[in-house]
Formats: C-alpha cells, structure tokens, sequence
C-alpha cells in the first residue's frame, strides 16, 4: 500500500514500508528509527511533553523508538532546514569576530 510518509530525519520517501509502521522500521536511507515521537500526529513542541495525546506515558526522548501505543506517523514530519539563514547568521560570526 503506497503512502505519502517521509522520513522525519532526512525526508526520504518511506513508501516501500508497509504500515501500520513496525517499532524497529528504520529509514532505508539515514536508518533513523521511525516508531519515534518526532514522527507522530501528536507530536508538538508548544505542550508539555511535547505531546497532545493526555493519557500517553512521558517519552524522554523523542527521537528514539519507543512503545507508545498512541503513535500515528505524520506526513509532514520532515522539515528542510533553512540553510539560507544559517549561513547568514555563519558569515556575521565571521565577520564579527574576524575570522573567514
């Protein structure tokens, strides 16, 4: 069954995967464990525990496989750094304390 899930560490398609998504499924590209909070609908860094669902354990990391039983993926898990900034905020370092 084809799907539109992508990695949440590298944004690789993951459309080979079967779902439900298996607590061991790692990305066949960066081998990131999927069964993770980072990859989940509930996942949201703006409430406590970074999590919406109220009756799931405390994960405390949330980029490593765990059991919770609430996990859905998401396919918008993935988000592109924004480079452009980052080297903006890189080449004022540089230029401020004159190295480059």
């Amino acid at each position: 069954m084809a799907h539109d899930l992508v990695c949440w560490k590298c944004g690789a398609s993951l459309a080979e995967l079967s779902l439900p998504l298996r607590r061991l499924d790692e990305c066949p590209k960066c081998r990131a464990e999927l069964h993770v909070c980072r990859m989940c609908v509930d996942y949201d860094t703006r409430v406590a525990k970074h999590c919406r669902e109220p009756t799931a354990e405390e994960v405390s990391d949330k980029a490593r496989a765990n059991f919770c039983d609430h996990f859905k993926p998401r396919s918008g898990a993935w988000v592109a750094p924004n480079t452009a900034e980052v080297d903006r905020a890189r080449a004022g370092l540089e230029k401020l304390f004159g190295k480059g």
